[in-house]
């Protein structure tokens, strides 16, 4: 039996995953953010709540350095530039395995969702930000530290999109580039690239709506955003093999936008298919903790979940 943790800057939510392939009912605390004794304590309290543990599996917004075990997670301070697992494990006594949010959507999807019977699978990430994780043979392809699958980061968005082509201005990322595909196709994306076109701000569900509703503005928008998104989706599928890609975050919640995003890189991509590759996911409300439960049980070498 392990402890599974899905952390953000709101809520700590917590569960336990057994052997035999079963999930425990959800606990969920809010986030300490400013103190980390406050943020072991809390994690502390719900790991002896949910009895004998073997680990702790975390899954979270954050990436961790390669080289000294260091996290970088914006949005919760105190555990900002920590050797997280190394001090979690130290506090516990226990050992604990941490994965990003987007790898654990990608395990969850992999093994729970859209991506069951596949063997390759691309969990895309659509929301604050641009992100996705690869599983293939229903194993995580992490890389050091969890950078793989960072697909919307590296100046490679397209200068021009749409038709007639427009020009699109080249923004800078958080990640400290210039151009990346994080930065004109994630929901904040796609308002940068409305103002910029149309010099109107408008909030990305907003800008959708109006899209569905037959807005002339908002259609070139939407044009450029799937142009812009769909020649690198195309080529990673080309490299990576993918045969499915379930999309999490807060645009996959407009099917008709996956949908369109799908039409564009399935005309794009060497294997033609006439069967959707894009897809909304499907593992459910807690992808985070699914994921975290496959890593730690897999770490631990158990069954399924």
């Amino acid at each position: 039996m392990i402890t599974c943790f899905d952390i953000g800057g709101t809520a700590i939510k917590c569960a336990v995953a057994t052997a035999d392939g079963k999930i425990s009912e959800l606990h969920r605390v809010p986030t300490p953010t400013k103190d980390f004794g406050a943020f072991t304590d809390a994690m502390r309290t719900l790991i002896v709540a949910g009895g004998l543990s073997r680990g702790v599996a975390i899954s979270i917004a954050g990436v961790i350095d390669p080289d000294d075990g260091r996290i970088k997670c914006a949005n919760i301070p105190c555990i900002d530039g920590r050797t997280l697992a190394a001090d979690l494990t130290a506090a516990f006594g226990l050992p604990v395995w941490i994965i990003n949010d987007a790898d654990s959507f990608a395990l969850a999807e992999a093994h729970a969702g859209a991506g069951r019977g596949h063997p390759t699978v691309f969990g895309l990430i659509l929301g604050t930000g641009v992100g996705g994780g690869l599983v293939i043979g229903g194993r995580l392809i992490s890389g050091p530290g969890g950078f793989a699958g960072e697909w919307g980061h590296g100046p490679v968005a397209a200068q021009f999109a749409g038709t007639p082509p427009q020009s699109i201005p080249r923004y800078r990322c958080g990640c400290g580039q210039t151009g990346c595909l994080d930065t004109v196709g994630s929901a904040r994306g796609m308002e940068r690239l409305h103002l910029a076109l149309h010099q109107s701000p408008m909030d990305s569900r907003e800008i959708i709506a109006a899209w569905q509703a037959g807005d002339a503005s908002a259609e070139r928008t939407i044009s450029c955003f799937i142009d812009l998104l769909s020649g690198p989706l195309a080529m990673l599928v080309n490299t990576v093999g993918a045969s499915i890609l379930p999309v999490g975050g807060g645009l996959a919640n407009s099917a008709p936008l996956i949908a369109r995003l799908d039409q564009a890189v399935r005309a794009a991509i060497l294997r033609k298919t006439g069967a959707p590759i894009i897809v909304p996911g499907q593992s459910g409300v807690e992808p985070g903790l699914i994921g975290a439960a496959w890593l730690g049980l897999e770490k631990l070498g158990s069954a399924h979940v």
